[in-house]
């Protein structure tokens, strides 16, 4: 697992050992950057951007992001060991600044107000075997987390259910391997 772009480029990552945690793979992370910069869907202007990374595990696409020099990470995870990883990841990349992380469980994001509103940008990387994907863009949602231009790129299995929000559009659907990266905006 390693940076693919900006200034932070080729740098390995760390990543977890254990079953417990699923890394995004470099080529899956790659065509969603690519897609972020060159799709006619959306605009991604990374400077400006606030990016929410859920279930951020040892921080691949936040840290990919912060190589690109985007405005800040909010990183939210809640797996001892995985955190772990992140904080060592942050660590040998040398940052110091624009970023946060959140050790607390997802699904109790609407507790915590130390989280801004209205992200850019929100990356979902559940387990495969969390079902509660519904309830998450609900919190997403009520939370008013995402912005109302911003996007959500949800990372699931690709037998797994569509999204069922009646609040979120599917911009954009794409397969790798196992894996199903689904572009969403608000309606």
């Amino acid at each position: 697992m390693r940076i693919i772009s900006g200034k932070f480029r080729g740098k390995k990552l760390n990543q977890p050992i254990d079953k417990n945690t699923r890394p995004l793979k470099d080529m899956t992370k790659e065509s969603i950057f690519n897609l972020l910069l060159h799709s006619k869907n959306y605009s991604i202007n990374f400077k400006k951007l606030k990016v929410l990374d859920l279930f951020s595990g040892s921080g691949s696409f936040g840290l990919e992001c912060l190589s690109r020099d985007v405005k800040e990470v909010t990183f939210v995870e809640n797996y001892s060991h995985a955190i772990k990883i992140l904080k060592k990841n942050i660590q040998s990349l040398g940052l110091n600044n624009g970023y946060k992380i959140l050790e607390e469980n997802i699904f109790n994001l609407n507790k915590y107000s130390e989280l801004k509103k209205n992200y850019d940008l929100i990356f979902a990387d559940p387990p495969y075997k969390e079902e509660k994907i519904d309830k998450l863009l609900s919190i997403i949602i009520e939370m008013n987390y995402l912005k109302k231009s911003g996007l959500l790129i949800l990372h699931r299995n690709k037998l797994d259910q569509e999204v069922t929000s009646t609040k979120f559009d599917i911009i954009e659907e794409r397969f790798y391997g196992i894996s199903k990266i689904i572009f969403l905006k608000l309606k």
